[in-house]
Parts: C-alpha cells; sequence; structure tokens
C-alpha cells in the first residue's frame, strides 16, 4: 500500500511539471521559443514536445495502457536527458541544466513505484 502511494504522490508531483509544461510548450510561447532558440532548436519543436508530453501524460494516468505506459515513460527520459545535455552543451548555469534532472527523479520514482497492475506482463 506504501508504494502506491509513493506511486501517486511523485506521479502526480511529475505531471504536474509534465503537463503545464506541454501546454506551454504547444502554445509556442515566446518563452519557450527564445530557450528552443538558445539550445539551437526550431521553433517548431515546441510544438512537438508540448504535444508529446501532453500524450505522455495521457498515457501514464490512463490505468489500461500498460505498453503505451513503458512507451511514454521511455519518451519522457529521452526528452529530460536531451533537455539536460542540450543546456550543458550550450554552457547555462548548472541549476538550469540540472533541472531536467530533476523532473526526472520524479518520473523514475513514479515509474519505480507504479503498482503491479500498471506494470507490463511477460508473455511466454
Amino acid at each position: 500500500m506504501r508504494n502506491r502511494y509513493g506511486y501517486w504522490i511523485f506521479t502526480g508531483l511529475a505531471v504536474l511539471w509534465l503537463a503545464p509544461s506541454g501546454v506551454v510548450d504547444a502554445m509556442r510561447l515566446p518563452a519557450v521559443v527564445a530557450i528552443l532558440a538558445r539550445l539551437g532548436y526550431p521553433a517548431y519543436l515546441a510544438v512537438i514536445l508540448g504535444v508529446c508530453k501532453l500524450l505522455g501524460v495521457a498515457a501514464i494516468l490512463y490505468p489500461r495502457t500498460r505498453l503505451l505506459r513503458e512507451w511514454a515513460y521511455a519518451g519522457i527520459t529521452f526528452n529530460l536527458l536531451g533537455a539536460f545535455i542540450s543546456h550543458l552543451v550550450v554552457h547555462d548555469p548548472v541549476l538550469i541544466a540540472m533541472t531536467p534532472l530533476l523532473v526526472l527523479v520524479l518520473v523514475a520514482a513514479s515509474y519505480q513505484l507504479r503498482p503491479d497492475d500498471f506494470k507490463l506482463r511477460a508473455t511466454a
């Protein structure tokens, strides 16, 4: 039971970051476009990332999407690691560069604590 509470706490915290940032990205707000430009990415990438974050949140929260949930966790992990590396490459301050890793800790805890009925089952 403790794992289930931990799962929902970490999942809730991750969703509280992913959902709003997905909306802001999808709307291509000027601040998002400026960050992407600083990192060397085109503005249209914001829409792709935003939509993918929102779909990932939906896949993680919907209880009947075991395989899709695994892909969502993987996609979010790639996104956050890519953001971390991108910030390092352009020599952003350490606190800015570390932010994606802090969110990744939430996502990893959510993944590790997910209930058995949310996990993929091995096929024989």
